[in-house]
């Protein structure tokens, strides 16, 4: 849980790394002198902006559960001194269509995927890795929503449902974590200036109290904070970051 030093190299995984927070997240850690070890479905793409590269990054599918067991396999050989520091749960899926994806037409394979990836994926990566977090006295930062909270008027039934789900299970993990040293604590993102973004947020935007988007490098500064030792008593919150859209 304490800053890097040049005696310990931490090392943070991520997953959902592909893109917005996930890139934000990269460039905080690695500025700090973190070891990134980035995971997404797709490929390395050369354009990204960290040096480690292709050699810290693991391609997997987290809404395919033998995938995620993988990927746990090839974590935890990557983890050559057997200590992780950070795990960072970002990766979600938010399917979409022209209209809110409500739960009276959402189909039984559309849960099933929203729910792998956004939820059980979070799980199935901390028990893998959990002695590899308690040798460390790690941290967890799972990645909810203000979705999860209360109906959003795009985020579809099953994305909301998931993420008021994680924040449960953030609940869940900190109490079962927290005696093997290891933190646990979800942030709550609200509009976020991404290319997720959905055509009418500049609506949602003038009932903000702040009256503008979060920026991806502002929720990678709180998610670096629970990562640290600036939170090492925190455990078991969810922390709102989205400009007083929840008051």
């Amino acid at each position: 849980m304490a800053e890097p030093n040049p005696e310990e190299k931490h090392t943070l995984i991520l997953t959902g790394a592909s893109r917005g927070i996930g890139h934000a997240t990269v460039k905080r850690f690695s500025s700090a002198g973190w070891r990134v070890i980035t995971c997404s479905r797709h490929a390395f793409p050369e354009n990204c902006p960290w040096a480690a590269g292709p050699e810290d990054h693991i391609q997997v599918d987290l809404s395919d559960p033998a995938d995620t067991q993988r990927a746990v396999a090839e974590m935890r050989e990557r983890l050559t001194d057997g200590k992780l520091h950070a795990l960072v749960n970002n990766a979600a899926i938010s399917p979409k269509t022209d209209s809110r994806l409500s739960a009276l037409e959402s189909s039984q394979e559309l849960w099933r995927q929203v729910f792998e990836v956004n939820f059980f994926s979070t799980i199935w990566l901390a028990q893998g890795l959990q002695n590899e977090l308690a040798k460390a006295h790690g941290a967890i930062v799972n990645v909810t929503s203000i979705a999860g909270s209360r109906v959003h008027p795009f985020a579809g039934a099953a994305y909301s449902t998931s993420k008021a789900a994680l924040a449960a299970l953030t609940r869940e993990m900190a109490a079962d974590f927290g005696p093997r040293g290891v933190r646990v604590n979800a942030i709550a993102p609200g509009e976020i200036d991404t290319a997720i973004l959905s055509p009418g947020t500049d609506k949602i935007v003038e009932t903000i109290p702040l009256r503008r988007l979060g920026l991806p490098s502002e929720v990678a500064k709180a998610i670096y904070y629970l990562c640290t030792d600036q939170s090492c008593y925190v455990t078991g919150a969810e922390l709102m970051i989205n400009g007083g859209q929840h008051v």
